[in-house]
C-alpha cells in the first residue's frame, strides 16, 4: 500500500500497546489525530517532538485532539526495542544517544530519568524480521523516496547510488510496518489525520507550524 495524502489514512500496524489501548485510526472519526512517530534512541525526538506532542495533548484534548505515540525502529535495532520502550513509558528510563544528549543538556532528573511522563497512549510499531534478500523494487523505491531526480545524475553516479542503497538495505534486520506503510523518512515524524479520517500530511522533523495546522483541523466542520 502506498500512502496518499488527502485520501483515507491507512491503519497503524501495532505489535503491542504499552500504555493505553485506543481504537485504530478508522474508529476515531470525528476526532483530529496526531500520531507522533519516534524512536527510543533518538535524541531529537525527546528534545523537541515528544515535549511538543505532550503540550498539544494537554492544550487540545478537550477540543477533540487525540495524540498517539508510536515507537518505531528503522536502525539501531538493539536499542529501539519493545523492552526499552516499556522501560521508558513505565519508569522514564532513556538509553543510548538519547540518554547521553539529555544528560549533557541537564534535562534528566536526579535519578537520570525523564522528568515527565508521556500522558497519551503509546505503542510499538509492528516489526518483521527480514527473511528475503533485498530486491530491485525495494532499492528503486528507496531511491525514489529519498533522492529526488536520480535520473539527472550520470550513469556512474546512479550505479554508485544503487549499490550504496543496496548495502544500506542489507543492514536492516527488520521491517517497521507503520514506518514503511506511511513512507516516512525518519524520526521524529508526525502523522495528521482529520475528522473524516483523511491523512492530511506526514511531516518529518521539527515543524513550528504543527500547532497552527492542528487548530485549523479542529476548527473545521465535521
Amino acid at each position: 500500500m502506498t500512502v496518499i495524502i488527502n485520501q483515507k489514512s491507512p491503519l497503524l500496524a501495532i505489535s503491542e500497546w504499552v500504555q493505553g489501548q485506543p481504537p485504530n485510526l478508522g474508529q476515531l472519526i470525528g476526532k483530529v489525530v496526531l500520531v507522533e512517530v519516534f524512536q527510543v534512541n533518538c535524541p531529537g525526538c525527546f528534545l523537541h517532538a515528544l515535549p511538543q506532542a505532550i503540550a498539544l495533548h494537554h492544550r487540545y484534548a478537550r477540543q477533540g485532539l487525540v495524540v498517539l505515540g508510536i515507537a518505531t525502529a528503522f536502525e539501531d535495532f538493539d536499542k529501539n526495542t519493545l523492552e526499552n520502550l516499556v522501560r521508558l513509558v513505565q519508569r522514564g528510563e532513556v538509553i543510548g544517544e538519547t540518554q547521553k544528549v539529555l544528560a549533557q543538556q541537564d534535562l534528566l532528573n536526579e535519578e537520570g530519568r525523564l522528568p515527565y511522563q508521556i500522558p497519551f497512549p503509546v505503542a510499538m510499531d509492528q516489526l518483521h524480521k527480514r527473511q528475503d534478500p533485498v530486491t530491485d523494487n525495494e532499492i528503486t523505491a528507496f531511491i525514489q523516496q529519498h533522492f529526488p531526480h536520480p535520473q539527472n545524475q550520470s550513469a556512474g553516479m546512479q550505479t554508485t547510488l544503487y549499490r550504496r542503497v543496496e548495502d544500506h538495505l542489507k543492514t536492516l534486520d527488520y521491517h517497521a510496518e507503520t514506518f514503511e506503510r506511511f513512507a516516512l523518512k525518519g524520526t521524529p515524524s508526525h502523522l495528521l489525520v482529520d475528522k473524516q479520517g483523511i491523512l492530511v500530511d506526514t511531516i518529518f522533523g521539527i515543524n513550528p507550524e504543527l500547532e497552527t495546522i492542528i487548530q485549523k483541523l479542529l476548527d473545521a466542520q465535521f
